[in-house]
C-alpha cells in the first residue's frame, strides 16, 4: 500500500487532531493563526452560497465556538446580517475562543431556539468532535429547532463523534461540515456521515510533517492507496500465471457461488474453477461457459482440487451452507497456505468454534462478515473501525466489515474506511459478488490488504456506475468498464 497516499487520505481520530494542532503550534504557528483561518474557512463557505441572507451562528464554550465568532465576524464584515447566540457565560471563555469573542463586535444572545427565527443559514459551531455525553437542555432545543434550514457545521455537525460517527443524542443534518487539516472517522462512518453532507477539508496552516508523530494507522480508500499494486495482464502471461482462483460452491444456493466465479473471471483472475457436489455439477456447468466446473464427493477430492499447485487462491462460503462439509472445506483450504478468502457460511459454521478457525490461520486470509457474521465470531467492543481492528488481530486475517461504510482492517492495525458505496449495493447477492472480485485480485498475487481495500472499491464503482435497479448479477458486467476507468487514470 502506498504509503504517502495514506496520509493524505488519513482520518485522524480525536486525539490525533489535537496531537496535530499541539505540534503545529509547538512549530511556532499560534493557536490563533489556526482559529482565524478556520473561523475564515467556514465563512468563505458560507459565502458560497450566494447572496447575503440573515445567518445565526450557535457558539459553544469551546475552540469551536472560536472558530463560530471568527465566521461571524467575516460574514458580518461582508454584509451578511448575523445573529449570534453562545452556549454558556461569555465571561467563562478562555484562551483563542476568548480572544476572538471579544473581536466580535456585534451582539451575543444567550443561545436558545429563538435566535433561528428569521435565518436562512444556521452555522453550527456548538461542540466539536469530542464530545463526551450526551447532548440536552436548550442545546438539544436548539438544534432540533434548525429542522430543515440550511446548516453549515463546524468540523462535525453538534453531536456526531469524531471517532465513531455515533449521534450523541441529537445531531442536525448539515448541508455542508468544514473541517480542518484532515478529515476524522466520524464523517465517513455511519450515521455521522448522514449527518455531515459534504465535507470540506480546510487548510489552516498545519504541516503535513505534524503527522510523522502521529503515524495514523486509518485512512478513506481511494485506488491511490493500491493502485501502484493493481495485477495488470501482461503480454508474457498465460492463463495460469494470471490466477488460478477455486470457488467452493454449495447444493442447495448455487447463485451464490456462481456469481462469485463471474465476478472473478472479470476481475481479471486467468482461471476459475468451481467445486461444487458432483450430484450438482451439471447445473455450475450450464451457467458457468467459461469456469472449470470439478464435482467432487467429499473433503478429500476438494483437497485434491485445491492442491494443485496452479491454483493460486480459494473461495469458501458463498451459498455453500452452514454444515460440516462447509468447515471442513474452509480448514482444507487454508491448510494449503495460499490466499483464502472466507465468506458467509464459512464464517457462521465457526460460531462456537472460532478459535479452531484462528489458529488455522497460516497463509493470507480474508474474512467477509455482514454485521451478524461478525458478531457470531467476534466479542468485541467499540466503533466500527475498533471492532475491525481487533478482529483482525485475534484472528491474523485481513477482516472486511460489510456496509454502507465498510471497514477493512488488517492484523498490524491499519485500517480502511470505504465510502463510494451507492444504496443500490443492498440487495442480495452483491456480497458473493464483492468474494470474487476479491479472490482474484488474491489469485493474481494482489497483497490481501490491498486487495481488500481494492474489491471494495471496485464494488462501489461498479455499482455507481449501474445506478437504479441494480441486481447483483448486474455487477461483474460493469467490471470492465471501471476497470478501463481505473487503468487510464493509473498511468
Amino acid at each position: 500500500m502506498d504509503s504517502a497516499a495514506f496520509r493524505r487520505r488519513a482520518l485522524l481520530g480525536v486525539a490525533e487532531m489535537y496531537a496535530a494542532d499541539k505540534a503545529a503550534m509547538a512549530a511556532g504557528i499560534a493557536g490563533e493563526t489556526l482559529m482565524e483561518a478556520a473561523g475564515r474557512g467556514v465563512a468563505d463557505a458560507v459565502r458560497a452560497l450566494g447572496a447575503p441572507r440573515p445567518v445565526a451562528v450557535l457558539c459553544g464554550p469551546g475552540n469551536n465556538g472560536g472558530d463560530g465568532f471568527v465566521a461571524a465576524r467575516h460574514l458580518k464584515q461582508a454584509g451578511w446580517p448575523v445573529r449570534l447566540a453562545l452556549l454558556g457565560d461569555p465571561a467563562a471563555l478562555k484562551g483563542d475562543a476568548r480572544l476572538n469573542a471579544e473581536r466580535w463586535d456585534g451582539g451575543v444572545e444567550a443561545l436558545s431556539p429563538a435566535v433561528l427565527e428569521g435565518a436562512a443559514v444556521v452555522i453550527d459551531a456548538l461542540f466539536g468532535a469530542g464530545l463526551a455525553r450526551d447532548i440536552d437542555g436548550v442545546a438539544w432545543d436548539t438544534i432540533a429547532a434548525i429542522g430543515e434550514r440550511l446548516c453549515i457545521a463546524v468540523d462535525v455537525p453538534s453531536g456526531v463523534h469524531g471517532d465513531s460517527g455515533a449521534v450523541m443524542g441529537i445531531a442536525p443534518m448539515a448541508r455542508t461540515t468544514v473541517t480542518f487539516f484532515r478529515r476524522k472517522p466520524g464523517h465517513v462512518l455511519l450515521p455521522g456521515r448522514v449527518h455531515c453532507g459534504e465535507v470540506r477539508v480546510i487548510d489552516i496552516g498545519i504541516p503535513d510533517a505534524v503527522l510523522d508523530g502521529i503515524g495514523p494507522m486509518q485512512a478513506a480508500n481511494a485506488q491511490a492507496l493500491w493502485s501502484a499494486g493493481f495485477p495488470w495482464p501482461r503480454l508474457d502471461q498465460h492463463k495460469y500465471s494470471r490466477g488460478h482462483a477455486v470457488i467452493s460452491g454449495g447444493a442447495q444456493m448455487t447463485g451464490a457461488a456462481r456469481l462469485a466465479a463471474r465476478a472473478a473471471q472479470r476481475a481479471g483472475a486467468g482461471m476459475v474453477s468451481v467445486a461444487v457436489p458432483a450430484d450438482n455439477a451439471v447445473v455450475y456447468k450450464v451457467a458457468l461457459e467459461g469456469a472449470i466446473v470439478r464435482g467432487v464427493r467429499d473433503t478429500s477430492g476438494y483437497a485434491e482440487v485445491i492442491g494443485d499447485p496452479r491454483v493460486s487462491a480459494c473461495l469458501v462460503g458463498p451459498g455453500n451452507g452452514v454444515s460440516p462439509a462447509t468447515r471442513e472445506q474452509a480448514l482444507a483450504a487454508l491448510r494449503t497456505g495460499k490466499p483464502v478468502v472466507l465468506d458467509a457460511d464459512a464464517l457462521t459454521v465457526f460460531e462456537d468454534t472460532h478459535d479452531l478457525l484462528f489458529s488455522s490461520i497460516i497463509g493470507p486470509c480474508l474474512m467477509t462478515p455482514h454485521e451478524g457474521e461478525f458478531r457470531r465470531l467476534f466479542p468485541v467492543a467499540g466503533d466500527k473501525i475498533a471492532r475491525a481492528r481487533q478482529a483482525a488481530q485475534l484472528s491474523g486475517a485481513v477482516v472486511l466489515l460489510k456496509g454502507a461504510d465498510t471497514v477493512i482492517a488488517a492484523p498490524d492495525g491499519r485500517a480502511v474506511v470505504n465510502e463510494n458505496a451507492p444504496a443500490e449495493l443492498a440487495t442480495a447477492g452483491a456480497g458473493d459478488v464483492l468474494a470474487g472480485i476479491a479472490t482474484a485480485l488474491a489469485a493474481q498475487g494482489m497483497d490481501m490488504f490491498d486487495a481488500a481495500c481494492a474489491a471494495a472499491w471496485l464494488h462501489g464503482a461498479a455499482a455507481e456506475a449501474f445506478g437504479t435497479g441494480l441486481i447483483a448479477e448486474d455487477l461483474p458486467d460493469q467490471l470492465p468498464s471501471v476497470l478501463r476507468a481505473l487503468r487510464a487514470t493509473a498511468k
